[in-house]
């Protein structure tokens, strides 16, 4: 059971206003708000015991360690990794990602192939087309539905004992589906294939399991789970993280330099060259261990309410459209009004102090598929409140009644 009163108590940003209005803050899909569980943490390092990691006999550097490989420990035991030096520690979903797409251009040749799906982030197409230009191996793509969801039968036709990489996002950030990965992990590996799922969107509203899953490689971002900006997560299996080449050169990730030859460190220190966002780290087992505290079951049955609310009260708007109607979605609504830009929708709502996406949504496929410039998207999350779906209803009839 969600104690609302009591989580927005822990929101600093969820009293402000914005153009004279309470803030309604419905982008959760581009990055979540900050407890101040969270803020505090940041400030308390800065405060007590600022110093690099890794490097240092001093106390200040040994303390520094501690909480940043402690962060480290329960990233693993959230995402039940088997190891903790599985868990790389990055600046994000999309560094992850170009970690390892940098890793296998030296390792692809003109005969393999890629797979990609039709509902992904551009940060999850754009490094493997680079990829493939430089390696000559063939992208193909798993096309999408009217439904937004992925055709598993066309998934199935195009793989084949040529596909070395399957890349598909667990949650799409421009709809909401929530795709069948096990099932793509699964087919993938009776093909020999490796697989990178995107769980940027899905983490916040799901807790992945991903020895179960049977991943080869997983990402996310603490910034969509109540975390800092500039931190994220890289899991992979040891296997392939060790055959892969490191992904920059520098200090931390060595274990010996000379001018003839360079060994390189250890996992996880291979792939994290230079001083790192230490306080983003620390702050990201934080803010894991706040959104444990209330519990993923208990998040994901109320946004299923908010979602299920916002829905049935959009669809009774004259001219709606809502792309993407999965059955299985996290709490993201896209949509338009017929004869109404998105941006101006977005903008007027903006003056009422309610705060959504408006555009493509760094997924232009998916808009192309849809014959659209773009949507506005309503994304929710475990500290909004119906009142709010309410207050964007009146914005968006306000609006109608302006535009049309």
């Amino acid at each position: 059971m969600i104690d609302i009163k009591k989580i927005r108590e822990d929101f600093p940003i969820l009293n402000r206003k914005v153009n004279g209005h309470d803030l309604v803050y419905f982008d959760n899909a581009a990055t979540s708000q900050t407890p101040k569980q969270v803020i505090d943490v940041i400030v308390d390092y800065y405060s007590r015991f600022n110093s690099n990691i890794h490097r240092g006999v001093h106390k200040l550097s040994q303390e520094a360690t501690d909480a940043y490989e402690e962060a480290r420990i329960k990233i693993q035991k959230h995402f039940n990794v088997a190891h903790p030096y599985e868990i790389i520690l990055t600046a994000g979903s999309t560094e992850s990602i170009n970690i390892i797409a940098s890793g296998y251009s030296n390792l692809l040749n003109p005969r393999d192939e890629v797979i990609i799906s039709a509902l992904e982030h551009h940060s999850n197409i754009v490094p493997w087309q680079m990829m493939c230009e430089k390696t000559g191996a063939k992208l193909k793509v798993i096309p999408m539905t009217l439904e937004g969801t992925l055709d598993m039968r066309a998934y199935e036709s195009i793989l084949s004992s040529n596909t070395k990489l399957v890349f598909v996002n667990h949650v799409s950030n421009a709809l909401g589906t929530i795709n069948p990965i096990k099932e793509i992990i699964c087919k993938a590996h009776e093909q020999g294939a490796h697989v990178l799922i995107d769980g940027a969107q899905a983490c916040p509203h799901i807790k992945p399991d991903l020895q179960d899953l049977d991943v080869d490689f997983y990402v996310t971002s603490a910034h969509k789970l109540c975390g800092p900006t500039g931190i994220g997560m890289l899991y992979g299996k040891e296997e392939f993280l060790r055959a892969l080449p490191p992904y920059q050169g520098g200090g931390e990730m060595i274990s010996s330099v000379t001018f003839e030859k360079t060994t390189y460190a250890d996992l996880p220190h291979k792939f994290e060259a230079g001083t790192p966002n230490i306080a983003g780290g620390i702050a990201f087992g934080t803010a894991l261990d706040y959104m444990n505290e209330i519990g993923f079951d208990a998040i994901a049955a109320y946004e299923a309410e908010l979602l299920e609310y916002a829905t049935n009260a959009l669809q009774k708007i004259d001219g709606i459209k809502i792309y993407g109607e999965s059955l299985h979605k996290t709490a993201v609504i896209s949509f338009n009004v017929s004869n109404i830009h998105p941006y101006d929708l977005g903008s007027i709502l903006d003056q009422m102090g309610i705060a959504v996406r408006t555009g493509h949504h760094c997924a232009q496929p998916i808009m192309d598929f849809f014959e659209i410039p773009g949507t506005v998207r309503a994304s929710f999350s475990f500290y909004n409140t119906f009142k709010e779906i309410d207050r964007m209803l009146t914005g968006i009839h306000k609006a109608v009644k302006m535009l049309q």
